[in-house]
């Protein structure tokens, strides 16, 4: 049996190597994303950075501790409060003990109108905790005298250089009396410990030299909310500590998605490639039954066949996946699609598994192929003619009829049940893949349908080629899908994807056009920072404008006596709201937000005005508030709405100005520019403001999306041609028929050319068929959760797809034609197969 699968894989050589590619290349870009996906299972844990030789760091922990009938419950507060001065003032009682205090400390650009070198303020003596040491200069001694860290992108400074340097306290000019070497985490300006305390009075870490952690943890006591960190968890204190854990999570789900759709494309393509070879073979396995050969001996011998094909193409998979997975990574930091540490590991798992799905998916796409080779009747020997009946049996329209079923079925039930959980990216990623399963299932009864009615017009036209269009593309139904199912994938996830991505971001658009009326957004330079005291004293005195000052916070709610939620959530002015803002009301009315409510959600459990809910605010406080109004979920970015009384201690970071009717547009907008000056504030128009919301093509979800596309769709192009190659190159006696019939060589590779951009068409009509469907369940669910905005259909890329496809597949249709016209069509036709 074996030497019988060897022999017909070096006979059919063209046949089994479009499965060999296809198969080969899908398992490569499995192991790539593989082991880019394991690095970041294994990446080496980052030590701690602004306190990495201080042996004690002690903080405010942070943390919500709730009560609940099964145990207590904890959640991070938006606004971790200092270490009080009475504790402080207990450790320093240990020993030596040194307060650190972090806020914004920008470097003005001495030319007007540029922006300012964003960093961050720190006393000296903290400095030597990380430990920073002096490069030049020394340390600073009065007030006015500061140390600057090198080597980042801002401007080159040198002791004795005279700066001017904004903090909450204002502007002033400095002189730099030392510099030290940049360690890569932050741009630091260190002042003196007493100005520092002047600036910043709150005491945000101390770190305690003289005393073991023990001795620190018995000081405090049990209840102090304190946190004393020694080891790896010094890390904790670091700014944004979190921030290599969201950038690892971020990149294991781009990576866990482009496997997953390699692996689905793959097995797709692979499946139809396979089931075609077999249909392909039709009189090769009949003369084998008039030979005597069992059903059971042809499904072993193709079997056999596929198996070997399935070792060695995911055996080369493996090996091109292993060299190519460091550029992977190496453009994925490029795009900053991963941080710049990230990097592989040697794990060798990924290699296993994709070597061994390549085998699993060639194995189960044979399994399926050489049951209906099985059944192949010894008359199949005797067929001379090439059109192809009973396409579909009776186990496969139950199969497409089950699964078309379940892909129209479970967005139905999401759209009755769970609106928003169908613009989950899990889901808008799998969804289109049930239909494309389902219609790939159905393809060869709709092949003919679609076809004649994309031949309509042609066959109408002049001449000949038209109406053998359409006869060869109904007569050859499964090579007809065998080419349109590559297409159908591609059009299906490019158009189902992108177009869902453009439509979520038009819906967040429109949801904040519309909640915006201000003439003017005023927010901070530096994202993350408040806005400037200074500012707010001068802009509270404009003449004209309606000023809405607010802040950001967070409320957190025990859901269920089980679970604390936080909700991002905004402290707003109740009686200047409504002048710059026109909120998705469903209930109540934000008139009636005062310091004792609360405006919510949908997606609250309490959602009935009136009611009252216990909530934790920003700072870690409780407050029971009344429901004042309730706001529709629309696309995820309609929050809480609280007093400035319930901020939790925030400070303001956004103002919108709205011009007051008789106003004068540009005196307020001069008054804010003035302002605005030297303060490191930014003054938007609503257009300005709200023109990073609109949809744009570089943001890092674009990116990514790119990378999975051209990942799954480098697959699929390679299908396409691999099949296109082997139909016509089995199309030889067809075409040798053809020009015996009178017609000339261009004429035949025109009909070649205009049968595969048929099958094209085919495909790229089925595709947009998934696509449409996958973006109406969008549309549905953006209406349902309250948002009314277009669906956004990508025609850019839907065009470009069908037209790289109509491409590749005529040039892959023209070479083996032109290998078979060099042949006299005499011998061709009287040639054996």
């Amino acid at each position: 049996m074996l030497m019988l699968a060897l022999r017909g894989i070096r006979l059919r050589w063209v046949t089994f190597v479009g499965s060999f590619l296809a198969l080969a290349l899908g398992v490569g870009l499995i192991a790539a994303t593989g082991l880019a996906l394991a690095a970041t299972f294994d990446a080496p844990e980052r030590g701690p950075e602004r306190f990495a030789a201080a042996p004690v760091v002690v903080r405010a922990d942070g943390l919500l501790r709730v009560d609940t009938p099964t145990g207590t419950r904890t959640a991070p507060v938006d606004r971790p409060g200092p270490v009080p001065p009475g504790l402080a003032a207990q450790l320093a009682s240990l020993g030596r003990t040194v307060e650190d205090r972090s806020f914004p400390a920008d470097i003005m650009d001495p030319h007007p109108g540029q922006d300012a070198d964003a960093r961050v303020g720190h006393p000296w003596s903290v400095a030597a905790a990380a430990p920073y040491r002096l490069a030049t200069g020394r340390a600073p001694a009065a007030p006015g005298e500061v140390v600057v860290t090198t080597g980042s992108g801002g401007p080159r400074l040198r002791t004795g250089d005279r700066v001017r340097v904004r903090t909450p306290a204002g502007s002033e000019a400095r002189t730099v009396v030392g510099t030290v070497a940049g360690r890569g985490f932050e741009d630091a300006v260190f002042f003196t410990d007493d100005e520092a305390a002047r600036i910043s009075p709150d005491i945000d870490a101390l770190v305690v030299y003289a005393a073991a952690a023990t001795a620190v943890r018995d000081a405090l006591g049990p209840d102090s909310g304190m946190d004393v960190l020694t080891g790896h968890d010094r890390r904790h204190a670091d700014p944004d500590p979190d921030r290599d854990a969201r950038a690892l999570v971020s990149v294991n789900a781009l990576l866990g998605t482009a496997a997953g759709i390699t692996l689905f494309v793959s097995a797709a393509v692979v499946a139809s490639t396979f089931s075609y070879a077999v249909a392909q073979r039709r009189r090769e396995f009949g003369l084998l039954r008039t030979a005597g050969a069992t059903p059971g001996q042809i499904r072993r011998t193709v079997l056999a066949e596929s198996v070997l094909v399935g070792v060695v193409a995911s055996a080369a998979g493996t090996l091109l996946g292993a060299g190519r997975a460091p550029l992977l990574v190496r453009r994925m930091t490029e795009a900053g699609l991963a941080p710049s540490w990230f990097a592989l590991g040697d794990p060798s798992w990924p290699l296993h598994t994709a070597f061994w799905a390549g085998v699993s998916v060639a194995t189960a796409a044979a399994l399926v192929s050489c049951h209906r080779a099985g059944r192949t009747a010894p008359t199949e020997a005797l067929r001379e003619a090439a059109v192809d009946s009973r396409v579909m049996p009776v186990s496969r329209w139950a199969a497409a009829v089950l699964v078309l079923l379940l892909g129209l079925g479970l967005p139905a039930l999401a759209l009755a049940t769970d609106p928003g959980d169908l613009l989950g990216r899990k889901s808008y990623i799998t969804r289109p893949m049930i239909l494309i399963v389902g219609c790939a299932l159905l393809a060869p009864v709709l092949v003919r349908p679609v076809g004649r009615l994309l031949t309509w017009l042609p066959a109408r036209l002049p001449g000949a080629t038209g109406v053998l269009v359409r006869e060869n593309t109904a007569a050859g139904v499964r090579r007809t899908a065998a080419v349109a199912a590559p297409v159908l994938i591609t059009v299906a996830l490019a158009t189902s994807l992108t177009g869902t991505v453009a439509t979520l971001e038009e819906a967040r658009a429109t949801e904040a056009r519309t909640a915006t009326t201000a003439d003017f957004v005023v927010t901070p330079r530096q994202e993350g920072r408040p806005l400037a005291p200074a500012f707010l004293e001068r802009v509270r005195d404009i003449d004209g404008a309606v000023v809405s000052a607010s802040r950001s916070t967070a409320v957190t709610v025990l859901e269920e006596n089980t679970a604390l939620v936080s909700s991002a959530a905004r402290a707003v002015d109740p009686a200047r709201l409504a002048a710059v803002a026109k909120l998705p009301v469903t209930a109540g009315r934000l008139a009636d937000l005062d310091d004792d409510a609360i405006v919510v959600n949908e997606e609250w459990l309490t959602t009935r005005v009136g009611d009252r809910v216990t909530v934790w605010l920003g700072d870690g406080s409780e407050r029971s508030l009344r429901i004042a109004a309730v706001l529709a979920t629309g696309t995820g970015d309609n929050g809480v709405y609280v007093t400035p009384r319930n901020a939790g201690g925030a400070d303001v970071d956004r103002i919108d100005v709205e011009v007051a009717p008789g106003g004068d547009r540009r005196a307020v907008a001069a008054a804010l520019d003035t302002a605005a000056a030297d303060t490191g504030t930014r003054v938007a128009t609503r257009a300005a403001w709200l023109a990073p919301t609109a949809p744009g093509p570089d943001d890092h979800t674009r990116t990514g999306l790119r990378m999975i596309l051209g990942i799954a769709l480098l697959s699929t192009a390679t299908a396409l041609a691999n099949t296109l190659v082997m139909a016509t190159s089995g199309r030889g006696r067809d075409l040798a028929v053809l020009r015996l019939a009178g017609a000339t060589v261009p004429q035949v590779l025109r009909l070649v050319v205009a049968e595969a951009v048929a099958a094209v068409g085919v495909g790229a009509v089925l595709g947009g068929v998934v696509a449409a469907v996958n973006l109406l369940v969008v549309r549905g669910a953006l209406a349902l959760l309250g948002v009314t905005s277009a669906v956004v259909v990508p025609w850019a890329m839907l065009g470009l797809v069908v037209a790289v496809a109509a491409l590749l597949a005529a040039g892959s249709a023209v070479l083996p034609a032109l290998s078979a016209l060099r042949t006299r069509p005499v011998e061709l036709a009287g040639s054996r197969e």
